[in-house]
């Protein structure tokens, strides 16, 4: 039933300013709606609606996720806009903060300015 239809991502915010500028100017998604209580971006084609909340409860792994072609450029560009990517103790990560799946998949992290987790993913 819902495989025609299209899917709506959501993450929270405890201030859409802020959010508007780390989604639209940081991230380079381009912004298609507002309300008082939320900014939508186009996502490649994804609606991402960044929603407004009294207290954002965190989760503690990857709540948004993109495929890239090059994540070294990826991760460069985005610490070129201020990003700085995660470091996990437990995962064998490179310079760059790049982990290697064991399929070959490389994958870095970094946080919007709420705290989510979010990631960069540049498939073998």
């Amino acid at each position: 039933m819902l495989g025609s239809s299209d899917l709506v991502g959501f993450v929270a915010t405890t201030d859409l300013a802020r959010a508007r500028s780390f989604y639209g100017d940081v991230l380079g998604l381009e912004h298609v709606d507002e309300s008082p209580v939320a900014h939508v971006f186009n996502a490649n084609g994804t609606a991402l609606r960044v929603t407004l909340v009294d207290h954002a409860t965190t989760a503690p792994y990857t709540v948004l996720g993109w495929s890239v072609v090059d994540i070294e450029e990826a991760i460069r560009s985005l610490e070129e806009k201020g990003v700085s990517f995660e470091r996990f103790p437990e995962m064998n990560q490179d310079d760059l903060g790049v982990w290697t799946t064991p399929g070959g998949d490389r994958v870095a992290w970094f946080k919007d300015p709420d705290g989510n987790v979010i990631s960069v993913t540049q498939r073998r």
